[in-house]
């Protein structure tokens, strides 16, 4: 037998949702934002929020400023450094040949 329960099949908080039950929403402010590759973007800020200078844009990721015209520069990253390009920037050719001569003469038992 069936009970008699009216609400059977919703659960707690279903219903509808609207602007009674939320309240007024605050006013908001739509601006653009361009990336250097050309994407736009159009975050909302509140209107009394302070706007940011720049914005992640959400398809490359690169920053993006709010002159069409001239958008952030992209980040530069450097590339992967090996230990022996770290190696190099510390020493120069002649202080590896005198490190070297001197690891041979160690091996030859010449010290």
């Amino acid at each position: 037998m069936a009970s008699g329960n009216a609400i059977r099949g919703s659960r707690v908080g279903a219903g509808p949702m609207g602007e009674a039950e939320r309240g007024e929403s605050a006013p908001r402010l739509r601006l653009s934002f361009w990336c250097s590759n050309g994407h736009e973007t159009q975050p909302s800020f509140a209107s009394d929020a302070q706007v940011p200078d720049t914005w992640d844009c959400p398809r490359c990721g690169f920053p993006a400023g709010q002159d069409r015209e001239n958008p952030p520069a992209p980040p530069r990253t450097e590339p992967y450094k090996t230990h022996l390009a770290y190696v190099r920037e510390r020493r120069s050719d002649a202080d590896g040949e005198a490190i070297l001569a001197e690891a041979l003469a160690k091996l030859r038992g010449e010290i």
